[in-house]
């Protein structure tokens, strides 16, 4: 390998960036069942039920949990399955996503 072509690799090297990471967050209300959150969390973000009970907890007692954290594209499409499930079943669960 020449000099030349070091530079080149060592500088790709160093340009490289891990993408952003975004929680998803689920809210509390006081219509959404635990057992519909629950299976929400097993469901769309691959909790087992312990996990997703204390999840489930955090969000009725402090207003907020975190259900996961992901890459923006694969955050954005868990809210929107979220609310896609939940409009089905007639609950107003919130689900959003904030930059780590």
């Amino acid at each position: 390998m020449s000099n030349i072509e070091e530079k080149i690799a060592t500088r790709d090297r160093q340009q490289i960036q891990e993408p952003s990471l975004y929680k998803v967050l689920l809210h509390n209300d006081d219509y959404t069942t635990m057992d519909f959150v629950i299976m929400v969390l097993e469901t769309v973000f691959n909790k087992n039920n312990s996990e997703a009970t204390r999840i489930m907890l955090n969000v009725h007692q402090q207003g907020i949990g975190i259900a996961g954290v992901y890459t923006r594209d694969i955050a954005e499409t868990k809210v929107a399955v979220v609310h896609d499930i939940a409009r089905k079943n007639e609950f107003p669960l919130k689900c959003s996503l904030e930059k780590e």
